[in-house]
């Protein structure tokens, strides 16, 4: 063990939430690594804001910046204060003895004090190619319409929507502001939302239903030009026009490697051990970002909550300055009594 370097903290995640608190924590002199993961089919470095063209509504850039842009900046402004990065996942968290012992998919094994989870949520999609390649190429295919619904190329559109919960109502009506209809596809002949969310979409006169209905296909070469329906009832398929799909059937936050280690909802996500706060319910983890939020799920909510983090992690390395066991002591839930 004495042979092997003991980081201060290390990061896992590169979206908004990890690379703020690899700033916030570089600049404190915590020397933070940051696993930023690897490229999958699902997720790449950078988070869901690299599957987004225009972001119009991050603080601070006028004119929007482009996604990828946005998660590049804040890249190079952890490097600027010499954070490391290491491109790979993090499979494994041992937490039955301190430092922290962590595993990443390349075999790596890496000890650390204190440990910030930032490996957020990917978006549910239908699975289709042309739904994945124009949502990939800013193709104006989306899974958040609160993020791009309000960009140019949507204005005065036919709008789809597909999900049948309270995430599909909201983000149906909030496009009513900008489309010319919305139209909401729903696989069955009912929605799951509450009534209250469900009576007010149904209400809206922008707002139209395709009941028992699937996307099978999504039509359109550089953009999106419209859907291909099957009718779950007869089997009926057919075309509507359509100049935005928007999809809202729920996310998955990426924790199946914290299983047993820090306590999850029946969701997935990442249960705050105290109100308003960052900790996890084992001393010395904290939670940022999407893996522990599935309410706001904004770039802005997620780098903030990626500050908290480096502050909560800073401060309790503080406290624990003296406390690097030797030999090694079990790790210690949090009390939130």
């Amino acid at each position: 063990m004495s042979e092997k370097r003991i980081e201060d903290v290390v990061i896992i995640g590169s979206g908004p939430a990890g690379w703020t608190a690899a700033i916030y924590a570089a600049r404190a002199r915590l020397d933070p690594l940051v696993y930023e993961g690897a490229p999958s089919r699902e997720m790449i470095p950078g988070g869901q804001l690299m599957f987004t063209t225009e972001v119009e509504n991050y603080p601070g850039f006028a004119e929007g910046i482009d996604g990828q842009k946005l998660m590049m900046e804040m890249k190079a402004q952890a490097r600027r204060f010499d954070t490391r990065i290491v491109t790979d996942d993090i499979v494994e968290i041992d937490t039955a003895s301190r430092p922290f012992r962590l595993r990443s998919t390349e075999g790596d094994e890496i000890h650390a004090r204190a440990v910030i989870v930032a490996t957020g949520a990917r978006a549910n999609w239908l699975g289709l190619h042309n739904e994945e390649r124009l949502a990939q190429s800013g193709g104006g295919v989306s899974a958040c319409a609160v993020c791009d619904g309000a960009l140019p190329a949507f204005r005065d559109q036919v709008l789809a929507v597909v999900g049948g919960g309270d995430s599909a109502m909201e983000e149906a009506t909030y496009l009513t502001k900008f489309a010319s209809e919305v139209v909401i596809i729903h696989r069955r002949d009912s929605f799951r939302a509450s009534p209250i969310m469900a009576e007010r979409a149904l209400q809206n006169p922008k707002i139209r239903v395709e009941w028992d209905s699937e996307v099978i296909d999504v039509l359109g070469d550089d953009f999106i030009t419209g859907l291909r329906l099957r009718n779950n009832r007869t089997g009926e398929e057919r075309e509507i026009e359509a100049g935005g799909l928007f999809l809202a059937i729920g996310h998955t936050p990426n924790t199946s490697f914290l299983e047993g280690v820090v306590d999850l909802d029946e969701n997935g996500y990442i249960i705050p051990a105290k109100p308003g706060r960052v900790v996890t319910n084992v001393e010395g983890i904290f939670g940022a970002g999407d893996v522990m939020d599935d309410y706001y799920r904004q770039a802005v909510t997620a780098a903030g909550t990626g500050c908290m983090a480096a502050l909560e992690a800073e401060r309790w390395l503080a406290h624990h300055a003296d406390a690097d066991p030797a030999p090694e002591t079990p790790a210690q839930p949090v009390t939130t009594g």
